[in-house]
């Protein structure tokens, strides 16, 4: 049987809680904007003093702010990255009739999982997820705790059986990596294999991996 190819994704919601992870974050922003794809992104209060711990990244509290920051970051027209307070219930990845073609919330804090597999929606960030789940489209978690209580592990079985994918941030060793970046993106690599965006982070298994 021939299966049909996936079809290419031309837009994703990018979440940022304050969980930690930010490097990955941050890679994952710039592979998105290098295979130039559409951004919707959607950030927490805790992210920005995440961002600001971690990679003395300054993430605007006022989202035009922030929008323009990052598309001067990135050198890309505001068309192609916008960013969404907290509270902009009017954003396109509020509601069903307009969502992205997948979404990513990377890292995600035990909070957001929580209140997603809840459905509480207090907030733009979870309802943009519990569109994501409605709708059918493609969710990735990617859960930064350690270790995970009975109550996170039963959090993220609820929405994996719901279809989403847990995508911890576990860096495997096999492809010898030498230094941060490397980790970063192996694990970015993940997140891109999952949304079918090719790249070149790194090597395939079974090519040439013992040179």
């Amino acid at each position: 049987m021939i299966y049909p190819a996936a079809p290419r994704i031309q837009t994703i919601t990018l979440a940022l809680t304050g969980a930690s992870g930010m490097p990955y974050a941050r890679r994952l922003l710039a592979c998105l904007v290098q295979a130039k794809i559409k951004i919707w992104l959607l950030y927490s209060q805790a992210a920005q003093i995440v961002a600001q711990q971690e990679l003395n990244w300054q993430l605007p509290a006022n989202a035009k702010q922030c929008t323009a920051a990052l598309c001067a970051e990135f050198g890309i027209e505001d068309t192609m990255l916008t960013a969404f307070g907290r509270d902009e219930w009017f954003a396109p990845p509020a509601s069903g009739s307009n969502p992205a073609d997948a979404m990513v919330i990377c890292p995600a804090s035990m909070g957001c999982i929580a209140a997603i597999a809840n459905g509480t929606s207090d907030h733009l960030l979870e309802r943009a997820a519990d569109v994501c789940i409605k709708e059918n489209r493609q969710l990735i978690v990617v859960p930064r705790e350690s270790p995970f209580s009975a109550i996170h592990l039963e959090n993220m079985l609820k929405l994996a059986r719901l279809g989403v994918c847990i995508l911890p941030p576990s860096p495997g060793f096999y492809l010898k990596p030498t230094s941060l970046d490397d980790m970063v993106d192996f694990v970015v690599a993940r997140i891109l294999d999952q949304l079918h965006i090719s790249h070149q982070l790194t090597k395939r298994w079974g090519n040439n991996l013992i040179n």
